[in-house]
Formats: structure tokens, sequence, C-alpha cells
């Protein structure tokens, strides 16, 4: 099935692409999310028309996900866990407990936009990636220490 991509879509292609890929990942994942739509002369003519303002969209998200990350870049979060023998945390530190360090300081960040391989389960500073939208990634520090 050949589909006209609505959004850039990761080892696919790029914005306005016509692409052809499978019937089921067509209509089970790419046109159900938006990210697509069938290609037919209708299609393509109503796309063409709404490429400029989908093309302005794109431009707005891009500068808003830059603007985070100019924020984020360099961060440090400092969080607070109850610590055991040899420096284990009772329970862990999870993006759920990363989002509401950023959202105490006033960054609005998606849980899952930020990218851990795994809990976080000792006392120490950790690197953690945060996936913006267009494509955009910074970096932050997350230092878990001791509570008083």
């Amino acid at each position: 099935m050949k589909v006209i991509l609505k959004d850039n879509v990761a080892s696919l292609g790029k914005l306005g692409d016509t692409v052809k890929v499978s019937d089921g990942y067509a209509r089970n994942f790419l046109i159900p999310k938006g990210l697509a739509v069938e290609a037919n002369e209708k299609t393509a003519k109503v796309f063409a028309e709404q490429k400029q303002h989908i093309l302005q969209q794109a431009e707005k998200i891009r500068k808003g996900a830059e603007a985070t990350a100019a924020s984020l870049q360099g961060l440090t979060l400092t969080i607070a866990r109850r610590v055991g023998e040899q420096d284990k945390l009772f329970g862990s530190v999870n993006t759920k407990d990363i989002e509401g360090a950023l959202k105490d300081r006033g960054l609005e960040v998606d849980r899952k936009a930020i990218q851990m391989e795994e809990p976080i389960k000792a006392v120490g500073e950790y690197d953690v990636k945060i996936k913006l939208p267009a494509g955009i990634a910074a970096e932050i520090k997350v230092c878990v220490v001791a509570e008083a």
C-alpha cells in the first residue's frame, strides 16, 4: 500500500514523502496514529493544499522542542531518597520521579520522553537522555542523594 506521510517517521521517511509499506503496517499503525494517509489522487490533492500549514506547525513544534532542549541542557536534578546499607535505595528513582522533579522546576516534559534503561536503585550521579519532538534530544544529570 502506498501512503503519504503526514509527519516524520523514523526509518521510513519525512513529511510529504510517498512510501510503500505493508498493508497491515499502514492500516494498524500509521493511519490510526495520524502519521500517514493512503495515497490516491484525492488525498494527494488535499495533502498538497494542507502541506504548507503542516510544515508551519512542524516548524513551531521544532522551535518549541529546541527551546525546551536549551533549558534542559546542563540541568542537574537532585532527588533525595531513603537509603539502606551500602547506599542502596528503598525503592527506586524512575521516569515518574524525574518528571515530577522537572515539573517542580517549571519544565513540562512527558514521562514517555525520558529515556532510561532501568530505574535508578543506588545513590550516585546519572546521565538521563530526554527525547523531544522533531528528533531533538537533551541530556540532564540526576543526582540521587540520601535523605537527611
